[in-house]
């Protein structure tokens, strides 16, 4: 279901270094950091809870923080899984593939802020 695509919103994170420097954007990752772990518990509590209203409620917060620090790819999969009408079984797996592609964005931004 998941598209390839660029990891990161090279383009916006270059503005935001432009605009408020590096130490400012690391700190903005760190939130994104802590905010997507809260997230992902969230939306694995809708999964075990069978709460469709919920699931889209934590997808679509998550979708919001990860397109504001650049995630692209994390991004658009929660734009193709916030309004989902899937079984839970498949759910289960958005999730485990929302969790690996959550971490190597981290890990991708983290080498890129790294770099500049």
């Amino acid at each position: 279901m998941f598209n390839n695509m660029k990891q990161l919103d090279t383009e916006l994170l270059v503005g935001y270094i432009d605009n408020l420097g590096v130490d400012v954007v690391r700190q903005m990752l760190a939130l994104y950091i802590e905010q997507s772990q809260i997230y992902l518990d969230d939306i694995a509590e809708t999964v075990e809870n069978e709460n469709q209203s919920g699931w889209q409620e934590a997808c679509h917060k998550m979708k919001g923080a990860a397109g504001s620090v650049g995630l692209s790819v994390v991004h658009q999969q929660l734009v193709q899984v916030e309004k989902s009408t899937d079984e839970w079984p498949r759910k289960r797996e958005y999730l485990a593939l929302l969790k690996h592609e959550n971490q190597l964005s981290i890990t991708t931004f983290e080498t890129w802020l790294d770099s500049q």
